[in-house]
C-alpha cells in the first residue's frame, strides 16, 4: 500500500548535507544584472546615459538598448547561461517563461545574438493564459516589454542557466494582462502624489518610494506521504483528514528548535535566494505543526513583488531537491492555521524620511499624521474593494477562522496613536505631551532596561499599524502580491490627491498651511473613524459591533469579487489611469473563473477519493467485522456482540450517506456548469457545491476513526504534519 511504502521512506529520511557559506554579503546578488555590473560591461559613460534614461522614465534609444542586450547577453554567456526569457506574471497568479536560445545562424554560421530589440519587446503570443475576453482567437497578439526597474537575473534549473527578463504583459491593443503593469503604474501615480504632499512640509523632497516587506509562511510534507494524497497533489489541501490527537493545540512548534533536515532545506534556499538578490533576514517555525515561516527585509514595492514571486518558485524546486514538498495553500490542513503573506507597507523619501515613521514626536511630526491619516482613510473608502483584493477560494477556508483576520476589514493603531488621533479630533493637540520613548523595568539586575514601542501589536488585526509602517495581514500565502499592493497603493494615491486639492483650498481661503492640513486631517478622521478598531477582531462581539457601524462582513469569495466592477472601483483605477472599465471586467471574470476551477477540481477529487479510497477500505473492513460476527455466531458461544454489530451499523450508515451525498454534490455541479454567466456559475459552486464538502469530509472522517488503521490508504494527519 502506498501509504505504508511512503511512511518506511520516511523513517530513512536524511538531512541533505548543505554547504554552508560563510560570507553571505559576498554571494549577494550574484546571479543579478544590478548596475554595478551594467556599468562594468558598457563603461561610465554609456551606464550614465542608460541610467538616466531608466531613472527618468525616458524612451530608451536603439542604440542604449543594444549596449545593455550586449552587456546583459555578455554576462550571462559568463556564467554558463545558453537561454534568455522574458519573465512575467500572468493573470494565473503565477509566473511565465518562454526560453529563447542565444544561438543564432547568419550566413549559416553560428553566432550567440542579443539584441536591443529583444531586450524590450518579445511576442511570446501566450494565448491560452486567462484574459476575460480581452484577447480573441482572430486578435490573440500579446506583447512582453522590458522592465528596467527590476533587474536581470539568471535563474538555476536541471544544471542549466537562463537569463530572465523581468516584463510586463499586455494585449495588442494595450490592456493589462499581467499583474505588474497596474502595479507600475499605480506606483508611479503614489509617487507624484507623494511628493507634491511632501512639499507642503519639505522642499527638498523630489521623490518618495513604496517599500514592502513580504512575510512568506509555507508548509513542508515529506514528498512521499505527499504522493501518497491526491488531494494534496492535485489541489495543494486535503480536503479529507481527522485531526490528530496531538495538533497545535501545546503551541511547541512555535518558534521551536528547526528539525534538522528542515534546515538543511532552509540553509538551501536561502543560499540561493541570496544569490538571486532576495534578502532573506529572519526564519523560524510558525504556529502549526510542520509550518514555517521567512521574511527579507524592506524593498522597493515592484522589486519586493517579484521577489515574492521568485522566492514561491525558489521554495517549490529547492523543497523537491530535499525530498519534501512545500506547500503555499491557505489552508491545507484542517483545524490547525492556515498560512498567511503579511505585507508590511510604508513610503519612503529621497531625503532619508520614512513617511510612516512618527519618531519621538508624532503631534508635531505634521508630514507624518498627513499620511498616516491618508492610508486609514483610503482604507476606509477602499474597504471592499482590498477584501476583494485577497480573495481567493484558500483564503476563504482561512479568514476568520481563529487564527487569521476576519474578512471584516478594520484598521489597528494602537493606544498612544489613538491618543494622538483623539487629540487631533478635538482640536487640542497641544493637550497631548509626547514622552521619550517609554522602557519596561524587569526586577532583574542583569537584564537592561527594554524600550517599548509607540503601539503594541495586533495579530487579530487584517490591516495594523506597527510602529512604522501597516501591516496588511489578511493576504493569503499563495497571493501575487502585486494585486493587494496595487489596490492599496491606488487607494492611497487617490486620497493623497484629495489631500493637495483639500488643503489647497483652505490655503485658497485664509488658512495657514499647517492649520489647513490639520483642519483636513480632522475631517478624514471623522469620515474614516468607523474603519478603526483597538480590539479582538475574532470576536462575535466585533462582528455585531462592525454591522452596527456599518462595515462590511464579506464572507465568500464570488461576493467580495463585485467590488472589482463597482463604480467607486471603476473611478478609481480610471481616473489613475491604471485599469479601465474592460480591463476591470475581464479580471472580474477571470477571479470568478479561477475560483469556480478551484472548487470545481475539489469537488471531482473529493468524490473520486471517496468512492475509491474511502468506501473500499470501509467495505473491505466491513466484511470482515460482517465475517468475525458470522463466526461468533456459529461458535454457539452465549457472548456479547454488540461492540461488532454497532461497529458494522456505524460503518454501514457513513458509507451510505458519503454515497448519498456524492451523488447530490455531482448533481449540484452539473446545474453549476449549466449556468449563463461566470458570476452565476462561482455562486452556484461557492453555495450549492461547496456545502457538500463538509457533510462528505464529516462522515468519511468518521471513517478514518472506525476502519483498521492497516486499511486506510491515506496518510493521516499525524504522519502529514509530524512525520519529517
Amino acid at each position: 500500500m502506498i501509504r505504508f511504502t511512503a511512511l518506511q521512506s520516511v523513517n530513512q529520511a536524511k538531512a541533505v548535507d548543505v554547504k554552508i557559506s560563510s560570507n553571505l554579503a559576498e554571494k549577494f546578488g550574484k546571479y543579478v544584472f544590478s548596475n554595478e555590473k551594467l556599468e562594468k560591461y558598457v563603461g561610465k559613460e554609456a551606464y550614465k546615459k542608460i541610467l538616466s534614461a531608466i531613472k527618468d522614465g525616458n524612451m530608451i534609444s536603439d542604440d542604449v538598448a543594444d549596449q545593455v542586450a550586449a552587456a546583459m547577453r555578455n554576462w550571462a554567456l559568463e556564467n554558463g547561461a545558453t537561454h534568455y526569457t522574458h519573465w512575467f506574471q500572468p493573470l494565473t497568479g503565477l509566473t511565465a517563461e518562454k526560453h529563447d536560445s542565444f544561438l543564432d545562424l547568419t550566413s549559416g554560421s553560428p553566432i550567440e545574438k542579443f539584441s536591443g530589440g529583444s531586450l524590450i519587446q518579445q511576442e511570446p503570443d501566450a494565448s491560452s493564459f486567462p484574459n476575460g475576453g480581452i484577447r480573441q482567437t482572430f486578435e490573440a497578439r500579446g506583447y512582453t516589454a522590458w522592465d528596467p526597474s527590476s533587474p536581470a537575473f539568471l535563474m538555476k534549473s536541471g544544471g542549466g542557466l537562463t537569463l530572465c527578463i523581468p516584463t510586463i504583459f499586455i494585449s495588442y491593443t494595450g490592456e493589462a494582462l499581467d499583474y505588474k503593469a497596474p502595479l507600475l503604474k499605480t506606483l508611479h501615480q503614489l509617487e507624484k502624489a507623494a511628493v507634491e504632499v511632501c512639499q507642503y512640509f519639505d522642499p527638498n523632497v523630489k521623490s518618495a518610494t513604496a517599500t514592502l516587506g513580504i512575510e512568506q509562511e509555507y508548509f513542508l510534507v515529506d514528498a512521499g506521504l505527499y504522493n501518497a494524497r491526491p488531494d494534496l497533489a492535485i489541489s495543494q489541501r486535503t480536503i479529507l483528514g481527522h485531526s490528530p490527537a496531538r495538533g497545535q493545540q501545546l503551541d511547541d512548534h512555535y518558534f521551536g528548535s528547526i528539525p534538522e533536515r528542515i534546515q538543511a532545506f532552509m540553509i538551501d534556499f536561502e543560499n540561493e535566494s541570496i544569490q538571486l538578490g532576495i534578502p532573506l533576514k529572519t526564519r523560524h517555525n510558525e504556529v502549526a505543526p510542520s509550518q514555517f515561516e521567512c521574511a527579507p527585509t524592506f524593498e522597493d514595492v515592484n522589486l519586493a513583488v517579484d521577489h515574492n514571486q521568485l522566492l514561491m518558485d525558489v521554495i517549490d524546486k529547492v523543497a523537491r531537491r530535499h525530498n519534501l514538498r512545500a506547500i503555499l495553500h491557505e489552508k491545507p490542513f484542517a483545524n490547525v492555521n492556515g498560512s498567511g503573506k503579511h505585507c508590511n507597507f510604508s513610503m519612503s523619501t529621497n531625503t532619508g524620511v520614512n513617511l510612516l515613521s512618527p519618531g519621538k514626536t508624532p503631534t508635531k511630526n505634521l508630514q507624518f499624521l498627513a499620511f498616516f491619516v491618508s492610508v486609514i482613510k483610503a482604507v476606509s473608502n477602499h474597504a471592499n474593494l482590498l477584501r476583494a483584493s485577497i480573495a481567493s477560494a484558500g483564503n476563504d477556508h482561512r479568514l476568520g477562522a481563529n487564527e487569521a483576520p476576519p474578512a471584516i476589514i478594520s484598521v489597528f493603531i494602537g493606544t498612544q496613536l489613538t491618543q494622538v488621533l483623539n487629540s487631533l479630533s478635538s482640536n487640542n493637540l497641544d493637550a497631548y505631551t509626547d514622552n521619550d520613548q517609554e522602557t519596561i523595568n524587569i526586577a532583574a539586575p542583569q537584564i537592561p532596561k527594554i524600550s517599548r514601542d509607540n503601539t503594541d501589536r495586533n495579530r487579530t488585526s487584517p490591516f495594523a499599524f506597527t510602529g512604522n509602517k501597516f501591516e496588511f495581514r489578511a493576504v493569503g500565502s499563495s497571493t501575487n502580491t502585486s494585486a493587494p499592493m496595487t489596490v492599496l497603493a491606488a487607494a492611497v494615491a487617490q486620497q493623497l490627491q484629495q489631500l493637495k486639492i483639500d488643503v489647497d483650498h483652505k490655503i485658497e481661503n485664509g488658512f495657514d498651511t499647517n492649520t489647513a492640513v490639520l483642519t483636513v486631517l480632522q475631517q478624514y478622521l471623522q469620515e474614516s473613524k468607523s474603519i478603526l478598531f483597538e480590539g479582538n477582531n475574532y470576536s462575535e462581539e466585533w462582528a455585531q459591533e462592525a454591522a452596527r457601524r456599518g462595515l462590511s462582513n464579506i464572507r465568500t469569495t464570488p461576493q467580495a469579487l463585485d467590488a472589482y466592477i463597482s463604480d467607486s472601483t471603476l473611478k478609481l483605477f480610471g481616473d489613475l489611469g491604471i485599469m479601465n472599465e474592460r480591463e476591470l471586467h475581464a479580471r472580474y471574470e477571470i477571479l470568478l473563473e479561477n475560483y469556480t476551477l478551484k472548487i470545481q477540481i475539489e469537488s471531482r477529487l473529493l468524490g473520486e477519493l471517496a468512492m475509491t479510497h474511502i468506501i473500499p477500505a470501509a467495505n473491505r473492513y466491513l466484511n470482515e467485522l460482517v465475517d468475525t460476527l458470522v463466526k461468533v455466531k456459529n461458535t454457539g458461544i452465549d457472548v456479547d456482540t454488540s461492540s461488532i454489530e454497532h461497529s458494522i451499523k456505524d460503518i454501514t450508515n457513513h458509507i451510505s450517506v458519503i454515497s448519498k451525498k456524492v451523488r447530490e454534490m455531482i448533481e449540484s455541479r452539473k446545474k453549476a456548469n449549466n449556468l449563463n454567466s461566470a458570476q452565476e456559475t462561482a455562486i452556484a459552486y461557492c453555495n450549492e457545491v461547496k456545502p457538500h464538502f463538509e457533510d462528505i469530509r464529516y462522515h468519511a472522517d468518521k471513517l478514518e476513526l472506525l476502519v483498521d488503521d492497516n486499511m486506510w490508504q491515506l496518510p493521516k494527519y499525524r504522519e502529514l504534519l509530524f512525520l519529517r
